[in-house]
Order: C-alpha cells, then sequence, then structure tokens
C-alpha cells in the first residue's frame, strides 16, 4: 500500500506543478483570461497563482511544508472556483457547463487536499 500512496503523491504533485508552470509559461493568455474576468491585478494573480502551484506541488512531492503548501493551494482553488468559473453567471448552455465542471473540479481537488492534512505519516519524503 505503501506504493500507491508514494504513486498517488507523485501524480497529484506533478498535476500542480505543470498547473503553476503553465500560468507562467503561458502568462499573456492566462493574463488576458484574467482581465476578461475582472480580477484585480490580473498580472500579479496570475504570477502569484503560478508560484502558489508550484510551491503547493513541490512540497506534496517533497514532504516538506506540506501544511502551508496544501493550505495554499485550497485557498487558490477555492478563491479560482468562485473569481474564475463562476458558471452561475453564463447564459450559454455549454459555457455553463464547461465552467461549472471546472468549478466542480476545483472544490473536489481543495477537498482532496484538506484530506492530506490528517495524513501523518509523510513516508518517502526528503
Amino acid at each position: 500500500m505503501e506504493g500507491f500512496w508514494l504513486i498517488g503523491r507523485i501524480i497529484f504533485g506533478i498535476y500542480f506543478l505543470m498547473t503553476g508552470f503553465n500560468h507562467l509559461t503561458n502568462y499573456q493568455g492566462m493574463k488576458q483570461a484574467t482581465q476578461q474576468k475582472n480580477v484585480p491585478l490580473a498580472g500579479a494573480a496570475v504570477s502569484g497563482s503560478g508560484l502558489i502551484l508550484i510551491f503547493g506541488g513541490l512540497s506534496i512531492l517533497t514532504g516538506l511544508y506540506v501544511g502551508i503548501g496544501v493550505l495554499l493551494l485550497v485557498v487558490f482553488l477555492i478563491l479560482a472556483a468562485i473569481l474564475f468559473h463562476n458558471f452561475w453567471s453564463f447564459e450559454d448552455p455549454m459555457q455553463k457547463m464547461g465552467e461549472e465542471n471546472q468549478f466542480m473540479k476545483n472544490i473536489a481537488l481543495a477537498a482532496a487536499l484538506l484530506m492530506m492534512l490528517q495524513i501523518q505519516d509523510w513516508t518517502w519524503s526528503l
């Protein structure tokens, strides 16, 4: 069972790392999308969220500063769900469905991360 824990951690950590790197490497596109959602300080929000995602992913992968990394990810995911994937404000059914899926994904990831805070044994940590 320890192997499953390690595999899951690696996949989960890499997911957040890749998402964070995408925020930074696709900065202009992410900034435009963030501006369209009327998020204040869009450029800083994109950079900050990218760094939070990278830090959180690394904390899960390494087992270092897990509490801080996970809490930052939870806050980011909930804010992104509410501010960025506000499906209730869309009229177009396809757009509404897509945003609702993204909203629910973010909430589910935040819930999974909160459960990770209960794990006491971060075996295979640095």
